[in-house]
């Protein structure tokens, strides 16, 4: 009983504080969360509860959600195709580069799929700090809700070859998932088709005088349903909790105060206590552990180079300095980083040493890719 008081009381705590020290040290929230959930799970006073578990996963997911309703599908779906192609052609250089850095340094299997990840989770931060009518985040948006599909893919087809291995039921997965995205786009298309003939029915679903709240109720429905539906059929949670938020912007985008409304729930509680518990998840203790940082520093040096060195071919589009920050912006893959680790080391396909180092290189690369957005965005304006 005492230990869920003191759980409470310092989660209670770090969640208001957090804004005060990121004012005070000039770093974004997010990595500050990261770094006192870290101390105090070090000095004690956060542990393991199942429920401060179940309540950071639904922060990830919420956090998802939140990245959704960030996308502009309308605006994405008439893109040029310039960009669409370079979008495309910046994700194909990021899968080379990391098969090629994999194999001239040796990394295990895990490691070098890591490498290539992209999660815009972080991008619903970004957009918060930044506006997400800026350029560099439009454009990150596009390249990474693409790169975000194929990543989710990625984990969802490791996650079911560690647990039925590659076998028909593996292939049987990867069918749900192709079907799935076929059905989300038909539906889309479907709706969007019934929204045109028949407007009044955002009306009808959300009024203009709402005083029961039905647009926050609409969008948290959604977010839960989308995830049973995942949980059915056994495909990645984040993918339905995504495509439930860029439903929402897609069909909704016109409710101002709904945006506002979820948004504020979501930063004000559930996502830090994600990324709190992101913190507590790593061992302050093993950084003496040797190999640990020097690997640390090599897979968030790699991952930081191939966005780079990728971003040259999006130079044309917004000039360099915004491809820079569109490289930086998509170095932070921490959801989808932690998910591969996890599913790594509980399949026995990595050690406990490259499970700290990937864990430690998704807080660094938050870090680093966080100052120098900080900088770069700065100098741009």
């Amino acid at each position: 009983m005492e230990n869920n008081i003191s759980l409470i009381l310092t989660l209670s705590l770090l969640i208001w504080i957090s804004p005060f020290v990121s004012r005070v040290i000039r770093i974004p929230t997010p990595p500050v969360e990261i770094l006192l959930g870290s101390v105090f799970a070090y000095l004690g006073f956060i542990g393991h509860h199942e429920y401060f578990d179940l309540v950071a996963e639904v922060g990830f997911l919420y956090l998802m959600f939140l990245a959704g309703m960030e996308v502009n599908l309308k605006q994405i779906l008439s893109s040029s195709r310039e960009i669409i192609r370079k979008a495309i052609i910046f994700l194909t250089l990021m899968g080379i580069l990391s098969v090629l850095f994999g194999w001239f340094f040796n990394l295990s299997i895990i490691v070098t799929i890591s490498l290539p990840l992209v999660s815009i989770g972080l991008l619903a931060s970004l957009s918060k700090i930044y506006g997400k009518d800026t350029e560099w985040l439009k454009l990150a948006f596009i390249v990474g809700i693409l790169g975000e599909i194929v990543s989710i893919a990625m984990l969802t087809t490791l996650e079911a070859a560690s647990l039925v291995g590659f076998g028909l039921e593996l292939f049987i997965k990867i069918i749900y998932l192709i079907a799935f995205l076929y059905s989300t786009i038909f539906l889309y298309r479907l709706l969007r088709l019934i929204f045109w003939w028949y407007p009044e029915l955002k009306k009808t679903i959300i009024p203009n005088f709402d005083t029961a709240d039905q647009d926050i109720r609409l969008a948290i429905s959604l977010f839960f349903i989308m995830i049973v539906v995942m949980l059915q059929l056994g495909l990645e949670l984040a993918l339905g909790a995504f495509i439930a938020g860029v439903a929402i912007s897609a069909f909704f985008h016109h409710e101002k105060g709904l945006e506002e409304k979820v948004s504020s729930f979501g930063f004000g509680i559930l996502v830090p206590i994600f990324f709190i518990h992101v913190g507590s998840s790593f061992d302050l203790a093993s950084l003496g552990t040797e190999g640990i940082i020097t690997g640390a520093l090599l897979i968030t040096t790699l991952m930081i180079i191939i966005r780079l060195l990728s971003a040259f071919v999006l130079k044309n589009i917004y000039g360099s300095k915004n491809a820079l920050l569109v490289a930086f912006s998509l170095s932070m893959p921490l959801t989808l980083l932690v998910a591969v680790a996890t599913i790594g080391y509980n399949a026995e396909l990595i050690d406990l040493l490259s499970y700290y180092q990937l864990i430690l290189a998704s807080l660094l690369q938050i870090l680093i890719s966080m100052i120098a957005i900080k900088l770069l965005s700065k100098n741009l304006n």
